[in-house]
């Protein structure tokens, strides 16, 4: 069930009051000031806003991905590097329902083509493609010397304390 306005009203006021003194009369002026702020968000709020599927992009897929910057296809806000944080902040949506949304194939990053070129040359840089090779060949070779090993029988002398007990 949906709480109420009085409910909204009175927790986020509680949680006002909770961080910061107020006297009573401000505490009054705060709850009237935050109850008529949710009746008019309650009144506008439906005819405002539109499910996101129901429009189409407000950019297009040449001008959203750009060598230097995105923009986002549902919002139109450009500027960014990369759009993964913005739709799950913004849109409060994952990046695979965001492709879906918009047909955009999973070969197209959702970042910058020059930000993804920096990125690359900086792992190059770094050496972290062959810190990465080894540390797999490690892994492996670990791996293998387990299995070559004969598993250890299960000790005995927990099961024989047992016995003794009884």
């Amino acid at each position: 069930m949906a709480p109420t306005l009085l409910e909204l009203t009175a927790s986020i006021v509680s949680s006002h009051a909770s961080m910061s003194e107020m006297s009573s009369e401000e505490l009054l002026q705060e709850i009237q000031k935050v109850y008529s702020s949710l009746q008019k968000l309650e009144g506008t709020m439906p005819e405002q806003i539109e499910p996101p599927e129901a429009k189409g992009p407000s950019v297009s897929f040449k001008k959203a991905f750009q060598s230097d910057q995105v923009f986002c296809m549902i919002c139109g806000k450009g500027g960014m590097k990369t759009l993964t944080r913005h739709l799950g902040r913004v849109h409060n949506m994952k990046p695979g329902e965001y492709r879906k949304q918009f047909g955009i194939p999973r070969s197209q990053a959702l970042t910058a083509k020059n930000f993804s070129e920096a990125r690359r040359q900086m792992a190059q840089d770094r050496g972290l493609a062959e810190n990465l090779a080894k540390a797999r060949e490690i892994r492996a070779s670990k791996l293998k010397s387990r299995k070559s090993q004969p598993e250890k029988p299960a000790k005995a002398g927990r099961a024989s304390s047992k016995k003794k007990k009884s």
